[in-house]
C-alpha cells in the first residue's frame, strides 16, 4: 500500500515526507494505521554519523494506532483494535523469557539499525530503492506502520484519552516510569533523585510520586523543567548548573543521601553526581544513551553503591503500558501534561523544539 512517511536519507539532512510502498504483513507483522507518535531522544541515533543506522530510514519508535491487518501466524490482535507500539525482542532468550525483552540478546539488531534481519526490503520509495522501516520493529514517522508483533501492546482506551498521544507510553514515559516503579523499586517513605526533567526524568517524577516517596529531587538547567517538575510532584528542584549537585541532594536528604538516584543525561558528570548523591545502600539507575565512558569514584562503591545500567525500566510493555493507563484513568499519572502535538509536516520544527527544550514531548500527527 502507498504510505507518507517522513523519510531521514541523511544523518545531517531534514526529514522529507515521502510517498512510501509499503508491504503487506507478513508472518508475525501487524499493520497499525498510526494515529500519533512520540519523538524520543533516541531517534536522534540516525542523526549520528556513521552507519549504526541504514539510510534511507523512517524513524520513530513511540507509535499508537488502531490494527489495520495482521499477517499470519499473528494472535491476540485483530483489525480495529486500539494498539501502542513498543521495543521489539526475540521472545525466546533468556532474558526475553525472564521478562527482561529490554535485554534481549537480540535487542541492537531488531531495534537500532532499522533494517529487518533477513535483510529484506518491507518498504520502497518512489524510485524503487529500499526505505529502511524496521526502527525499533515499527518505524512509526509514518500514516502506516509495518510492526512486529512483539512490539504490538493492545490497549483499552478511555473515552477521553485520546489515542494519539499514548505512544510515548511504548518508551520514553514508560522509561521514566518503570526506571522507579520496576527496575528499582521504589516504595513507601524512600528518597530519589532525578538527574534530568526531560520526558524520561518526568515520567520518573510521576511514577515516584506514586510510589509515595518522600522526597523526590529533580535536577535540570531549565527553569520551566524544574517548574513543571515540582507541578507533577517533585519535592525538590535544583538547577543542574549549580555548584556541588551530589552535597545538596545528600543535604536535602538529612545529610546521608537518597536511597536511590536515576540518571536520564548520559552527561559523564552528571552521572558521577548521581552516584555520589546515594546513601552507602544506595542503588543509581542508568537510564540515560549517548556516553561512551563514566568515571566513578571506587571507594562510593566499595562502600555498599550499585549502579546499574536500565533499558526500558526493566518492564514488560504489554503489562506496564496498561499499568500507566490505569493509574492516568485514577488521576495519578498525568503523562499527557509532557506532550504538544505537531502534524507529522512539521516533524523538523517538533525536533528542532525538543532540541531547545521548548517541548518536552513531541508527538506527531499523521493526518
Amino acid at each position: 500500500m502507498l504510505i507518507d512517511a517522513a523519510v531521514l536519507r541523511a544523518a545531517d539532512a531534514p526529514y522529507a515526507i515521502e510517498p512510501v510502498e509499503l508491504a503487506d504483513p507478513g508472518p508475525g507483522e501487524v499493520l497499525v494505521a498510526i494515529a500519533g507518535t512520540g519523538m524520543c531522544h533516541t531517534d536522534r541515533l540516525g542523526r549520528v554519523p556513521g552507519d549504526l543506522v541504514a539510510k534511507p530510514v523512517i524513524l520513530g519508535h513511540e507509535g499508537a494506532g488502531v490494527v489495520a491487518a495482521v499477517g499470519p501466524g499473528v494472535a491476540g490482535v485483530a483489525a480495529g483494535d486500539p494498539v501502542v507500539l513498543s521495543i521489539d525482542s526475540c521472545g525466546t532468550c533468556a532474558n526475553c523469557r525472564s521478562a527482561r525483552p529490554g535485554n534481549c540478546r537480540d535487542m541492537a539488531a531488531l531495534n537500532l539499525t532499522g533494517v529487518p534481519v533477513d535483510g529484506t526490503p518491507r518498504a520502497t520509495g518512489p524510485d524503487g530503492a529500499a526505505v529502511h522501516n524496521r526502527w525499533f520493529g515499527q518505524s512509526s514517522f509514518a500514516t502506516h506502520a509495518l510492526a512486529s508483533a512483539r512490539c504490538v501492546v493492545p490497549v483499552p482506551v478511555p473515552g477521553d484519552l485520546p489515542l494519539e498521544i499514548l505512544g510515548p507510553l511504548g518508551c520514553g514515559v514508560q522509561t521514566g516510569a518503570a526506571s522507579v516503579l520496576v527496575s528499582l523499586g521504589v516504595r513507601a517513605g524512600d528518597s530519589i533523585a532525578i538527574f534530568g526533567a526531560g520526558a524520561v526524568g518526568l515520567a520518573a517524577v510521576l511514577a515516584a510520586r506514586v510510589a509515595g516517596a518522600t522526597v523526590i529531587v529533580a535536577v535540570d538547567r531549565h527553569a520551566g523543567r524544574r517548574e513543571l517538575a515540582r507541578e507533577l510532584g517533585a519535592t525538590h528542584a535544583l538547577d543542574g548548573a549549580d555548584g556541588d549537585l551530589a552535597a545538596r541532594v545528600r543535604a536535602i536528604a538529612g545529610g546521608e543521601g537518597v536511597q536511590f538516584s536515576l540518571d536520564t543525561t548520559a552527561v559523564p558528570e552528571v552521572v558521577s553526581a548521581a552516584v555520589a548523591s546515594l546513601r552507602t545502600t544506595g542503588v543509581c539507575g542508568l537510564a540515560g544513551l549517548g556516553a561512551p565512558e563514566y568515571r566513578l569514584d571506587a571507594t562510593l562503591l566499595l562502600m555498599g553503591r550499585t549502579v546499574k545500567g536500565i533499558i526500558e525500566g526493566d518492564a514488560v510493555p504489554q503489562t506496564f503500558v496498561p499499568r500507566m493507563i490505569e493509574l492516568w484513568r485514577q488521576g495519578r499519572f498525568p503523562f499527557d501534561r509532557l506532550v504538544r502535538t505537531y502534524p507529522l509536516a512539521e516533524i523538523n520544527r517538533a525536533e528542532a523544539d525538543a532540541l531547545s527544550g521548548e517541548v518536552v514531548k513531541p508527538v506527531l500527527l499523521p493526518s
